[in-house]
């Protein structure tokens, strides 16, 4: 069974390490994808799966995209070699418009398959993927005046990768919230947002109405006086340990329905930190278009 798994760009050496250390040999290097014949497993440094690739020997332009065609309707191509041929063969395939996402809206129901021109007459191919989006980045129409930061994206991103975020009424809380980037697009839901930090918030988020502002460390928050939140969202700039810890007593104290956290990285990349979070029940890890050194950890229905 083939599964390949295209790097995040710029992160292919994390890639590497992570997919060494799940014991999954890299028998083919196609630009930024890993192409295994290994166990599939999971990596969270993939911007993008493919299960279940197949090779397809093709004779011409026309019979590769009569072979796709005839597996599915919707592909996205990544050519890092061929670039020209894989055009050809793409510009004879079902156009699927990748149009950008506006605020709230989220992943697109249909399958998105992928493939790749290992040779000239060599397709590879998945029907499935990890990931809705072509090779695994989404298109945003971004809002240049209301968020305060465009550290909103990760979140938005987020919601749409998972297809689920806040409606009104629920509770959330954001923690390390200034200067309010998240704390504007989950208040934009409809939800009732508590902010928490040290630094204040950017004046016009701290207006909102459906925003509370507390002052303060969000580590030393007691779960207990904020009692049950539906959304639990922590863009803070801490230690992938430190925050393991903060994370555990909410959910130990269970009060959080849903989480998101980014779990960002200082010098090297702690994998061994990474698998903490992983190991989690019910988490999904995974690096989106938005991050940097970064992964986010989701868990939903906590509770």
């Amino acid at each position: 069974m083939t599964t390949a798994y295209l790097a995040a760009e710029g992160f292919e050496q994390e890639l590497d390490d992570e997919l060494a250390r799940a014991g999954a040999a890299v028998d083919l290097h196609h630009g930024r994808l890993r192409i295994s014949e290994s166990r599939p497993v999971h990596a969270a440094w993939a911007a993008n799966t493919w299960w279940e690739a197949e090779r397809i020997a093709v004779r011409s332009i026309g019979h590769a995209a009569t072979e796709l065609r005839a597996r599915q309707r919707n592909w996205a191509v990544y050519a890092p070699e061929h670039r020209g041929r894989a055009q050809l063969i793409a510009d004879k395939l079902p156009h699927v418009a990748a149009r950008p996402l506006e605020l709230g809206e989220v992943a697109p129901d249909a399958p998105l398959g992928s493939w790749t021109l290992l040779e000239r007459d060599l397709v590879l191919a998945a029907g499935g993927c990890s990931s809705h989006f072509p090779n695994g980045v989404p298109r945003f129409v971004e809002d240049r005046d209301g968020p305060p930061s465009r550290a909103y994206l990760k979140l938005w991103e987020t919601f749409a990768r998972l297809r689920r975020q806040p409606g009104p009424g629920q509770r959330c809380l954001d923690l390390g919230a200034a200067p309010g980037g998240w704390t504007w697009l989950l208040a934009r839901t409809g939800a009732e947002v508590i902010a928490v930090d040290r630094a204040p918030l950017d004046p016009e988020v701290d207006r909102l109405a459906n925003v509370t502002v507390q002052q303060g460390s969000a580590f030393g928050l007691d779960p207990a006086d904020v009692g049950p939140v539906d959304w639990w969202c922590s863009d803070i700039i801490a230690y992938p340990d430190r925050l393991l810890e903060l994370v555990t007593r909410w959910l130990d104290a269970g009060h959080v329905r849903n989480l998101v956290c980014t779990v960002k990285f200082q010098g090297p990349t702690d994998h061994d930190a990474a698998a903490r979070f992983a190991a989690l029940p019910g988490a999904q890890l995974f690096h989106l278009s938005q991050n940097k050194h970064e992964l986010t950890c989701a868990i939903l229905d906590a509770t």
